[in-house]
Parts: C-alpha cells; sequence; structure tokens
C-alpha cells in the first residue's frame, strides 16, 4: 500500500502482502485428489455394469478443481484496490471498474461468510455504489492491514473534499440494500439446500447399483439438485426479499 502527500493520503494500492499459508494449499489439494479419486471408483464402472459412457463425473469434477485454483491464483497476482482522487478502481481476477467519488455510496467493514474456518480473512471491505449495489474490495481485509477499520475510517476522512456528498445514511438506498442482503442470504441458503440433495442422490445411485437397478447419474447428481437449488433459491428469494430476515434488518 502506498500515499501520496500531495493528495492528503488518498492515493493509495492495497495488494496482496500475505500469502496464502502452505498448510490450507496442501489440505485443499489433498481434499481435491481424494474426491477425485472417489468419484472415479463410482462413476468408472470397472465391473461393466453400465452401458454407454460414465466417465464424464470425473471430468467435470476435474474441471471444477482445475477452475477454482484458477480463481484462487488470479486472486492472489492481479486482484488489487486502487484508490485516487477520482475515485475507487477495483481490478478483479480478469476486470477492472470504477466508481468516481459521486457514486460511491459508503464503503464498510463486514463479517466474512461462515466457513472460512481460518483459511481466510474474518473481515471484508465492501463498496456500496448510489443505487445499494456493493462490490469486494480486494485485500482491504485483516489479512492484509491489522486493522480495516481505522484503514476505512481514515480513507472516507481523506476521501471526504473529493466528493459531493456527505458520509450519511439515505433511507432509499439502505432499503436497496437491506434488500440485496436478504437476497444474498437467500441464495446461500438454497446453495446449502442444493449441497444436501446432492449428498442425498449420491446415497440414491449407489444404492441403485447395489440393487442392480437401472441408475441415472446425470439426472440425479445434475438435475436434481441444479433443479433444487432455482426452486428453493426463488422461493426464499421471494420471501426474504419482501420480508428481510430480523438479522439483517438490523445491520448498520
Amino acid at each position: 500500500m502506498g500515499g501520496d502527500g500531495d493528495t492528503g493520503g488518498i492515493e493509495r494500492v492495497y495488494r496482496r502482502r500475505r500469502r496464502p499459508q502452505l498448510r490450507h494449499l496442501g489440505l485443499m489439494g489433498l481434499l481435491a485428489v481424494n474426491a477425485f479419486f472417489q468419484s472415479s471408483r463410482l462413476f468408472g464402472d470397472p465391473y461393466g455394469h453400465r452401458d454407454g459412457p460414465s466417465g464424464w463425473p470425473p471430468l467435470v469434477f476435474g474441471l471444477l478443481v482445475v477452475t477454482a485454483f484458477a480463481r484462487v491464483a488470479l486472486e492472489q497476482l492481479r486482484a488489487h484496490t486502487r484508490v485516487t482522487a477520482a475515485g475507487i478502481t477495483v481490478q478483479g481476477r480478469l476486470r477492472s471498474r470504477s466508481w468516481a467519488w459521486q457514486n460511491v455510496y459508503d464503503i464498510r467493514v463486514e463479517r466474512a461468510p461462515r466457513g472460512t474456518n481460518g483459511m481466510g480473512p474474518q473481515w471484508l471491505t465492501y463498496l456500496y455504489d448510489v443505487e445499494g449495489r456493493r462490490r469486494l474490495l480486494w485485500h482491504l481485509d485483516d489479512w492484509q492491514l491489522a486493522d480495516p477499520y481505522a484503514e476505512v475510517s481514515d480513507l472516507c476522512l481523506s476521501a471526504a473534499p473529493y466528493r459531493s456528498l456527505a458520509w450519511e445514511p439515505r433511507s432509499q438506498v439502505e432499503a436497496l440494500i437491506l434488500r440485496g442482503a436478504a437476497r444474498r442470504k437467500a441464495w446461500t441458503w438454497a446453495l446449502y439446500g442444493a449441497l444436501g440433495v446432492l449428498a442425498a442422490m449420491f446415497v440414491v445411485d449407489f444404492l441403485e447399483i447395489i440393487d442392480g437397478r437401472p441408475d441415472h447419474p446425470f439426472l440425479l447428481l445434475a438435475c436434481v439438485p441444479l433443479a433444487s437449488f432455482a426452486v428453493l433459491g426463488a422461493v426464499l428469494d421471494r420471501y426474504w426479499t419482501s420480508r428481510p430476515p430480523g438479522s439483517l434488518a438490523q445491520q448498520p
């Protein structure tokens, strides 16, 4: 991170400074290899019980693993956040996007999604625009900074002279932010539900193999979980965006 004294410290660049721990990367690699091996055993059809090709699940899983590792690599090498007197530019894994200060509604430090278990930042920083949409500010978190709250407070103070509006809440934008939070929560729970359905479909497919019945892996392991994700997400989205949960309504 750098600064420019001629612009009141507003010139800053937030890049990766802390490398991912090797034990976390090693654990991810072991889990990926084990899952790939198990899927190969399950769908490799070593006894010829199936008609037609059955090697697509390991192939698809392998592509997903490669894609996931590519995303992590691009995040570490390319992603960063640049702050200037003109506004904020977020360089993502592949594309960049900029906001002029008059289009920035707020900058907030929020708790990271559950499930990181110390393998990632616990606090992340998001930019909210005047339409209530949010965008992650890369590497402005507690992994790269000792105190992201203090950094964001100082950043907002330094940016005040370049804004036409004060850093104060507006009810219309807050309502849009609350609706966006409810929608994200709905689709997150829909994903959890789809993963549960996927686990159940693995059991059903395995039982069909044991019983010698015709099994339908593509239908059970792809179509059914995707359909459940779409249906559950649509239902929860409709319910929670019209009636946000209390936990979301109390967010600052």
